[in-house]
């Protein structure tokens, strides 16, 4: 299968040595994408509520924004596709000193906006997504693995947006504002979150729930990723509400019937499972919103919020525990931990979205709220996998 990446295969090279959480790309990225999400956002609501001046160079709306998408998300697309490309090839990605230099360039990144350093944050970024890119591209050229070239691409296309936003924010380039970017490159991850969930979401619940019943057909597929990125197209480019509202709602009811199909309601008692459907409902709700945001019904950032807590918040929980479960070698269940993470990031998501639209007038309180479940799943993370990621794994296999 395309995306499956548990209990991958041993990489051909020797067997592993040196500190367990160099060895395998999920284990440090995991745990720094977790870290600066438990630490990025409630330091964006100080900034947001005027109780500390953002970094200069950047309005701190711009680095808030930015840095979820290149710095949170990034980071944890590249652990996830390190370690799945290195099954789907059974070649090495990058690890040891390799690995642990990438990790620190990406760290510099962040110290560096957070510095008040735009330039130097902009190049040390190009550097970082140019080096991801090339590490994935010579693994899967290597194995002449050509279905799966998109995901170095991906890293390029994200190094381009990041190039545009750059010089829109220090107004080089005026031909659309900084966050139009920043938009892109979210859509860009969502698009990637329902490409990948097509084919993951529907399979680790018919391996978990066995006779299941599941319907589904490429042409639907086909047709909701199509209408996906065609309204996120429209948006982009400003176009009137007439082309963009019918264009979202049309998305939102063919991702909703593709998630029918995968039968949600049958994994409400396994919290590894239902964290994933409902992350993938989130996808659904934000079309829902980007279709109000373009009547004019709601401000456009509930659309993003649903999109960027829910939809990537909500996967990215989901599978940065089950992946780190399964290639520590443990069981794929999840305890304690893991649903109050799920049930936190939920809630984060609901409060930021639906809460200013309940109470507009306590709309700090809502971003606060948010914020607060946020760091707490994240921290939650944190305390609970430390200790596995940072360990070699249980079953004594590499990686």
């Amino acid at each position: 299968m395309l995306l499956q990446i548990q209990t991958p295969e041993p990489a051909r090279p020797a067997a592993d040595d040196g500190p367990a959480l160099w060895r395998l790309g999920f284990r440090p990225f995991y745990l720094l994408g977790a870290a600066f999400a438990a630490v990025g956002v409630p330091l964006w609501v100080v900034f947001y509520a005027g109780a500390a001046r953002a970094p200069a160079g950047l309005p701190a709306h711009l680095w808030h924004s930015h840095e979820m998408v290149f710095g949170f998300a990034i980071a944890i697309i590249a652990g996830f596709l390190f370690t799945a490309v290195r099954n789907w090839t059974n070649l090495p990605t990058p690890r040891g000193a390799r690995l642990a230099a990438l990790a620190a360039l990406w760290l510099a990144v962040r110290v560096a906006y957070l510095a008040g350093a735009p330039g130097l944050a902009f190049a040390l970024e190009l550097a970082f997504l140019a080096l991801v890119a090339f590490a994935l591209l010579a693994v899967l050229v290597r194995a002449r693995n050509r279905r799966n070239y998109f995901v170095g691409v991906l890293f390029v296309v994200l190094a381009l947006a990041d190039g545009a936003f750059y010089a829109a924010a220090t107004g080089a380039w005026t031909a659309f504002p900084p966050d139009a970017p920043v938009r892109f490159a979210l859509y860009l991850v969502v698009t990637l979150t329902f490409v990948i969930g097509g084919r993951v979401i529907p399979m680790f619940t018919a391996n978990a729930i066995r006779g299941l019943s599941q319907f589904r057909d490429a042409r639907l597929d086909r047709a909701a990723i199509a209408a996906g990125v065609l309204a996120f197209g429209l948006e982009l480019a400003g176009a009137p509400a007439l082309a963009t509202v019918p264009a979202a709602l049309a998305a939102a009811g063919l991702h909703a019937a593709r998630l029918w199909g995968w039968r949600p309601l049958a994994t409400r008692a396994r919290p590894i499972l239902w964290i994933l459907h409902a992350g993938y409902a989130w996808i659904c709700v934000g079309f829902v919103m980007l279709a109000a945001a373009g009547a004019g019904l709601v401000a456009r950032p509930l659309a993003l919020h649903a999109f960027a807590l829910g939809a990537v918040g909500g996967l990215v929980i989901g599978m940065i525990t089950r992946t780190a479960l399964g290639h520590t070698g443990r069981m794929l269940t999840a305890g304690r931990s893991e649903t109050t993470m799920y049930v936190l990031v939920q809630l984060a998501a609901l409060a930021r979205v639906f809460g200013p639209l309940l109470l507009p007038q306590a709309a700090l309180g809502w971003v606060e709220a948010s914020a607060a479940l946020w760091c707490a799943a994240f921290a939650v993370y944190l305390v609970a996998y430390w200790p596995k990621l940072s360990r070699p794994r249980v079953d004594g296999q590499p990686g």
